[in-house]
């Protein structure tokens, strides 16, 4: 009896094996790249705002803090998106007839909102809490970006499961003092500008369990004068406001590197460790 296939069908059945797989493997890796690219994350993207609110010039040029806007950032799971009452606090006085600030009078005339279009949108299953974050040490422009530099705002992260696992199985990579929170500039301890810590002692939040400075505590300067806490003996700094009373002791610790700092930082803060911050139920409620 004849043969059906030719002796050459086996090869042709193999390669067309190895190119099926390869076709697969091309195909996965495209896919993998277009979840992460900015057409899917919306990383970089500006979008077009009923009103082209600069923070750049509002944060870096007239220096507004973070929460005069976003009041609740401190005390609550959402930063909150400014009322018109806060632009018109401002723009009653100045700016009072500029075309682009029509959407603003519009909105304090009618009582209508501005329909601001959310630049940092989650999804509606990770639930994020920006007081924790910020009461434990995660500055604004760890997620945000340098704000402060943006005359248009844009998402500068992916906002990704894989980019909040990189800070939660790390978080001392990202950690700072709490009254480092909102300094955009922060760029962590060097060999060349180091910081100090020394830990208060005090009870209640975390902002008051530990104070740093970036002035060495054993030098006698001007600087060191107005750390120096009204009535403490000699040998005790502070950078506490001085209505606080709050005296630190002057055991204060050098650090000069981000995860020797960070290290620090995440004892003091009593932060979760690695495994309990990458759990489940810490985003997905």
């Amino acid at each position: 009896m004849a043969q059906v296939f030719d002796r050459s069908s086996n090869a042709l059945a193999r390669m067309s094996l190895v190119l099926t797989g390869l076709i697969v493997i091309a195909l996965g890796v495209a896919l993998n790249q277009l979840q992460r690219s900015p057409w899917v994350t919306k990383q970089g993207q500006r979008p077009d705002q009923p009103v082209p609110f600069s923070h750049k010039h509002h944060v870096e040029g007239l220096g507004l803090q973070c929460q005069y806007c976003h009041t609740q950032v401190e005390k609550a799971a959402y930063a909150g998106i400014p009322p018109t009452k806060t632009c018109i606090n401002c723009h009653a006085q100045i700016w009072t007839n500029a075309e682009y600030l029509e959407p603003v009078r519009q909105s304090w005339a009618t009582g209508a909102s501005i329909q601001w279009i959310r630049v940092h949108d989650l999804p509606d299953f990770v639930y994020f809490s920006h007081d924790i974050h910020v009461n434990k040490g995660i500055g604004c422009a760890s997620c945000h970006g340098r704000v402060d530099e943006m005359p248009l705002m844009y998402q500068q992260n992916t906002l990704q499961m894989e980019w909040c696992l990189n800070c939660h199985r790390n978080p001392a990579v990202n950690l700072r003092p709490t009254s480092e929170i909102y300094n955009m500039a922060w760029q962590g301890p060097s060999t060349d500008k180091p910081v100090w810590c020394a830990t208060t002692g005090a009870a209640g939040p975390t902002a008051g369990a530990v104070s740093c400075t970036t002035v060495d505590p054993s030098g006698k300067g001007p600087e060191m004068a107005a750390l120096q806490a009204p009535g403490a003996a000699s040998g005790t700094v502070s950078d506490a406001p001085a209505a606080s009373g709050v005296v630190i002791p002057a055991s204060y610790q050098k650090f000069t590197g981000q995860m020797e700092l960070g290290k620090y930082l995440t004892a003091q803060y009593h932060i979760r460790t690695p495994n309990e911050l990458s759990s489940c139920e810490t985003c997905h409620r």
